[in-house]
């Protein structure tokens, strides 16, 4: 399940997940953090870790947020004033809705405005620490890979109509006739092309018996 950005309360240092094999990759101090539109949060100290991204507070202690690794679609170095003012680690996020059964509550209200968050910016005192950064990032991004990532690359997900019909007439002798629309499938599962494709012949034929109807009729007054 992809959560987006969460608030997180610990004590100081974070505690990894051991028992899944978390390590602390990176701790930087000096850390900037903007999520979203929200104004800046400054200063805290980032643990970057094998499995996710944890900012924490230095004016609070017990307070900031964190990130998995999963949930980063994207991450690059900004160095254009044009598309934020300073230097920082720009990341995307993919977020997913909250469960709502407590929305009443208010640590979930927090969360679910967290849930809406896409990006992320860290902005280090010293710019030229992004580099480092962005090289761990790029690390931890490569232990963390999507989970279908090589079920993708085994099976072709979409295919557009052309190749499924060409397919089809080297299997069945079908003649191909280009229809203008893409169908989507999964798991090489060609039935529903196969299906269409049979509908599409049989209301051709359906046609033409109805002209022969018309042309008898028709010689017959």
């Amino acid at each position: 399940m992809v959560l987006g950005v969460r608030e997180i309360r610990c004590s100081g240092q974070p505690v990894l997940d051991s028992e899944n094999r978390e390590e602390l990759m990176q701790v930087q101090p000096g850390i900037d953090i903007v999520l979203g539109n929200l104004p800046p949060e400054s200063p805290g100290t980032l643990y970057i870790t094998t499995k996710q991204v944890i900012w924490v507070s230095d004016v609070d202690k017990t307070g900031g947020y964190a990130v998995d690794f999963l949930s980063i679609s994207l991450h690059a170095v900004s160095r254009d004033p044009e598309a934020y003012p300073v230097p920082c680690l720009y990341t995307q996020i993919d977020t997913e809705v909250a469960d709502d059964d407590h929305s009443d509550s208010e640590s979930n209200h927090i969360q679910q405005d967290l849930s809406n968050v896409t990006e992320m910016r860290l902005i280090p005192s010293d710019p030229s620490q992004l580099d480092t950064l962005f090289a761990i990032f790029c690390q931890c991004a490569e232990l963390n890979p999507e989970p279908n990532d090589e079920e993708g690359e085994e099976n072709d997900w979409v295919f557009s109509a052309d190749q499924m019909v060409d397919e089809e007439a080297e299997d069945e002798g079908y003649i191909s006739h280009n229809p203008a629309n893409s169908i989507g499938h999964s798991n090489g599962n060609n039935d529903l092309a196969r299906t269409i494709l049979e509908l599409q012949i049989n209301d051709r034929r359906f046609e033409d018996a109805e002209e022969m109807e018309d042309n008898e009729d028709g010689t017959r007054h």
